[in-house]
């Protein structure tokens, strides 16, 4: 009974935290604006960029080379090879080969026969080396002191052209891979994204996850590793990328010494999309676990390519929807109405908004963990202030969403590891590295207008794609979800007139 009376109080309590949170009453946003104007301008950033452009070269054989030098008193330097191969270019049947390939690179060439040889040479250096495995990208990156950026290049081009794979390795492998899985299953942010890209990209590689099914990983062979490389490790597909401590033309020339062996197929990561796009399929994973104390909810619509010139908007709405946790406590003073209605009324634990980008597609949408009684309420709230970047943004809250997402774009570029990882990115995605003023100057561009027109493309009756875990009685249907798009004008009048 007392769980049915706290159920019906929320209930009853979520008109009133709209009309605070769009009125007068809240907290005056003005106190986001100290060092900021919400007018619109280019704002010179020019201070905090006084640093040599990076600089690209394009070998014969196709692959880019990318420099930044960035100052720094310790020398360090951080090179990596940048791999437009994925996930998303497994073959049926293959998923999780980029990944195990991925794990392999280290265990072995002709040259360093073991991987405990090559584990003492990067030691010896002092550096550090490692490698991930995205959807769509793969990278092997060392961090060294500067002096040691030509071995560092040997051991990258080493394992990538001439790897074992021995038989036991491999055996070994599964096992390591199985229990990286284990781990994964307890992390519920990895499990809920993985569902979202299933229920976002039915019977489409996009929607498979990066590691691959039990039964790929136990089956992996080493004719299948050979020939994910032989097809996607190919130059034109490649980018080498340092930063820190580095001269450009001695890299240069190192890489046209020592990266001889990559098939030169002109064969692009666009080319392959084309043959394959994902598409956008709008429906839902839905796992129900009484047991769990919370639950676990995304909801997102297509979003952007990496190309797509509306993938700076969706930045800053991101930005505008925010991120927020119980445990800071300050969700009644975020600048995010958001974040504000759900601390008001206890409605989640935690909220992220995402913003993916893809070569052709995207996702962007909320992250949320709820407990189960608030769910309705937390659905009906988030799916209000989607539909309000559509109809009622105001000029202060996108100034402040400009300036957060700027700062956090200074973050992401701090440091010779960050910047080589922004700049091989960067190129292969845009074909070059955006200079960070282009960009800031990109997101001043971003007015209400701008903003609500390109929410009326993506959210406006569009289809939604959900992923939930744990107890999720209270979790409102997929069909539910798609009905709040809808662009009713009379509904969207009566809802956004609230706190006019």
């Amino acid at each position: 009974m007392a769980a049915a009376a706290a159920f019906r109080s929320k209930r009853k309590l979520l008109p009133y935290l709209h009309r605070f949170l769009h009125s007068a009453a809240s907290p005056s946003p003005n106190r986001f604006l100290r060092h900021a104007s919400p007018v619109p301008r280019a704002a010179d950033h020019s201070p905090f960029f006084r640093l040599p452009a990076a600089r690209v070269s394009t070998l014969p054989t196709g692959l880019r080379v990318v420099t930044q030098a960035y100052p720094a008193a310790t020398r360090m330097a951080s090179v990596g090879v940048w791999v437009d191969a994925g996930s998303r270019f497994e073959l049926p049947g293959t998923n999780g080969t980029a990944h195990f390939l991925e794990h392999m690179a280290f265990k072995g060439t002709a040259r360093r026969p073991t991987a405990h040889a090559l584990e003492v040479e990067i030691e010896d250096m002092g550096a550090r080396l490692n490698a991930y495995t995205s959807r769509e990208q793969t990278t092997f990156f060392a961090d060294v002191q500067g002096r040691h950026v030509p071995a560092a290049l040997d051991v990258l081009s080493d394992i990538l052209q001439n790897p074992c794979f021995p038989q036991q390795a491999i055996q070994r492998e599964r096992g390591v891979i199985l229990r990286e899985m284990e781990e994964v299953q307890g992390m519920m942010e990895e499990v809920i994204f993985d569902h979202l890209h299933t229920a976002a990209f039915r019977d489409h590689p996009l929607g498979d996850t990066i590691l691959g099914p039990k039964e790929n990983i136990q089956s992996i062979s080493k004719k299948d590793l050979k020939a994910y490389i032989s097809t996607h490790y190919t130059c034109p597909r490649m980018v080498v990328s340092a930063a820190g401590a580095v001269d450009h033309d001695e890299v240069v020339d190192k890489v046209k010494e020592l990266f001889t062996g990559f098939s030169t197929d002109p064969t692009t990561a666009n080319q392959l999309v084309e043959a394959n796009p994902a598409i956008f399929t709008g429906s839902e994973v839905r796992i129900e676990d009484a047991e769990m104390p919370l639950a676990h909810l995304a909801i997102a619509f297509k979003g952007s390519s990496w190309t797509d010139p509306r993938s700076i908007p969706l930045m800053v709405a991101q930005s505008i929807l925010g991120s927020w946790n119980r445990s800071i406590g300050v969700g009644n003073c975020s600048g995010s109405s958001l974040a504000r209605g759900i601390s008001n009324g206890g409605l989640a634990e935690s909220l992220m908004a995402f913003n993916t980008n893809y070569r052709d597609t995207g996702l962007f949408g909320i992250y949320t963990t709820a407990p189960p009684d608030a769910l309705h309420d937390l659905s009906r709230l988030i799916m209000e202030e989607f539909r309000r970047l559509a109809f009622r943004v105001s000029e202060t809250e996108v100034a402040r969403a400009r300036n957060q997402l700027k700062s956090s774009l200074l973050l992401h570029i701090d440091g010779s590891t960050s910047v080589s990882e922004n700049n091989g990115r960067q190129m292969l995605t845009y074909g070059r590295v955006m200079p960070a003023l282009e960009l800031f100057a990109r997101i001043d561009a971003v007015d209400c207008a701008a903003i609500m027109e390109t929410a009326k493309e993506f959210i406006v009756d569009k289809d939604v794609a959900v992923a939930a875990v744990g107890p999720l009685s209270n979790l409102p249907e997929l069909s539910w979800f798609r009905s709040q798009t809808s662009s009713d004008d009379e509904f969207s009048a009566r809802i956004f007139s609230l706190g006019a």
